[in-house]
């Protein structure tokens, strides 16, 4: 089947200057066309007045925290009502126009079969699995009374696993291989504390570069990444040293830490709409708020990191990192990013970056030959960035060549 949506303005990804009246086609699952003239289908939609995009990607997301994160931890949550917010997140998650998610710890693969086999609507979901942290780091969430060895008791196998405590070489290897086991495409470490932390401060590192190593070389066995979780430069650069492929937040690079980026073609995901989000309203997140009142300095570094990182050419791509029971903001990364620096670059952050920091040649941009994920605005977000935050102003989610939202457009 062929469908083609007619007499778009077209923004492709790559950052190229808009296309206006333009049509693109997809022929199955593939974008089969893009460009002025007219092309036949099998459902013609006439999106004259829309902008199309390719579908946006999410490089840091947490289905599995989709509820009040102390009160899941209390047990006060039951699975039900985890099971269903994790679903709707899915669909809510889709309905803002992210076709493609990268789950950084908390579900395994449980959620990503349902999602993948049409049972849950959803985006595609990449997932690591549990985090990898050492004990009382960053990713161990458990009050100061609970037993460690009682951690892994909020596990909900199939459902929701947040991390493996993860002490010594031995341990990181078992650890990493559990995770796979699992169904995880990728391994996620905490290698610094955290803004969220109950145990650990941002400025503490965590894991040697031997620990990180080990994790590394069970990541390149299987043709795949370590990305990790940091704040400040120590961990950054023990993770550079020995192998990580990506950080994500950065809040406290600084340019020598920026230049080893650069040197070892590390790549970035900062997290601007958790930290605002966490400064205006922290509530639904179920984050204390001692640890909230950490924000503010948080994010005017990781502001002033972004840009240096740019400035210098590490490859930079955008994540949201939203937690708790209301994650319908994921958009306000962009909002956030396009204030930054411009609306443009944030849309490439969220497409072709991000796609090619996750290794997915065949999304992030419209262009002949690649998967058919695709996205329509009603209105321009280049000259109206809000645009990105307000999902009833996005017609249109096209995924594998399948409309999987349309509120009102029609065959022409």
């Amino acid at each position: 089947m062929t469908l083609v949506l007619r007499g778009a303005t077209v923004i492709d990804g790559t950052g190229a200057e808009p296309l206006t009246g333009a049509d693109v086609a997809v022929d199955g699952e593939r974008i089969s066309s893009v460009g002025r003239v007219a092309s036949r289908g099998d459902e013609v939609i006439d999106v004259s007045g829309l902008t199309v995009l390719p579908g946006l990607i999410d490089a840091h997301v947490h289905l599995g925290l989709s509820t009040n994160i102390d009160a899941t931890l209390r047990g006060d949550v039951s699975v039900a009502e985890m099971a269903a917010a994790m679903f709707d997140n899915c669909a809510t998650t889709l309905d803002a126009g992210f076709t493609t998610v990268r789950d950084t710890g908390g579900i395994d693969a449980g959620l990503v079969g349902v999602v993948a086999t049409g049972k849950v609507r959803g985006p595609r979901i990449l997932c690591a699995g549990p985090v990898l942290c050492q004990t009382g780091g960053h990713g161990h969430f458990a009050p100061k009374w609970e037993p460690s060895c009682r951690w892994q008791d909020h596990d909900v196998p199939g459902l929701v696993g947040l991390s493996l405590l993860t002490d010594g070489v031995d341990d990181m290897r078992r650890n990493a291989r559990e995770a796979f086991r699992r169904g995880a495409d990728f391994l996620k470490l905490c290698v610094t504390g955290g803004v969220v932390s109950k145990h650990d401060k941002i400025s503490d590192t965590q894991f040697s570069v031997e620990e990180i190593a080990a994790a590394v070389a069970e990541a390149n066995a299987r043709g795949t990444y370590v990305t990790v979780h940091a704040h400040n430069n120590v961990g950054v650069r023990n993770a550079i040293t020995a192998g990580a492929r990506c950080v994500e937040h950065g809040s406290e690079l600084d340019a020598a830490t920026v230049a080893l980026m650069v040197e070892h073609d590390v790549a970035l995901v900062p997290t601007l709409a958790v930290m605002h989000l966490l400064v205006t309203n922290p509530g639904p997140m179920g984050i204390p708020a001692e640890i909230a009142a950490r924000v503010h300095q948080v994010e005017d570094q990781t502001l002033r990191a972004v840009r240096l990182a740019v400035e210098a050419g590490v490859r930079v791509g955008s994540g949201s990192d939203l937690i708790g029971a209301e994650q319908d903001r994921r958009g306000l990364e962009l909002v956030l990013k396009s204030k930054l620096l411009d609306p443009m670059t944030a849309l490439v952050c969220a497409t072709r970056a991000n796609a090619d920091i996750l290794g997915l040649a065949d999304l992030g941009t419209l262009e002949t030959g690649k998967m058919a994920d695709l996205i329509a605005i009603d209105g321009d977000p280049l000259a109206d960035p809000e645009l990105f935050d307000r999902p009833e102003r996005i017609p249109l989610v096209v995924k594998n060549g399948r409309i999987v939202k349309n509120t009102g457009w029609r065959s022409a």
